[in-house]
């Protein structure tokens, strides 16, 4: 075997498993945003557990409007939902041509999809060594 490859194989083996999705709870703000954008009738509502992945932030909330103007309404929601506990995101893209609306809120991003442009960009699959935790109609409680 060659060094390289025993290597890999030991840091394979070194490497710690994922935590379980389904014990994993968010903190309060990733929460309210998960209810705001859900209370918004937002589709296919993901959060990806990055804390455990030289990621820039802990978390990621993914989820679906399916227009325009419903991917913007989703957006606003989250922002007023967290504004009233004095969270404000640092920086906002995307929101005119509400195909893909980012706001980063520092240790956790919000991301709004078109179907189309989430299918395209494909987060889940590009962070694929996050935990995902699949939120069905409520979020998991802090």
């Amino acid at each position: 075997m060659a060094k390289s490859e025993e290597k890999m194989r030991s840091a394979a083996a070194a490497k710690p498993a994922k935590p379980n999705s389904r014990a994993k709870k968010l903190s309060a703000e990733v929460s309210k945003a998960v209810s705001a954008a859900l209370d918004k009738k937002a589709a296919d509502v993901v959060v990806l557990d990055l804390r455990h992945t030289p990621a820039f932030t802990d978390f990621f909330v993914l989820c679906s409007g399916q227009s325009s103007r419903q991917v913007q309404a989703i957006a606003d929601a989250v922002e007023e939902a967290l504004r009233t506990q004095k969270i404000r995101p640092s920086h906002v893209e995307g929101y005119a041509k509400a195909e893909w609306i980012l706001m980063d809120f520092f240790s956790f991003i919000v991301h709004v999809f078109t179907p189309q442009t989430r299918a395209f960009y494909s987060l889940e699959r590009l962070w694929g060594d996050a935990v995902r935790i699949d939120v069905e109609d409520s979020p998991v409680n802090p």
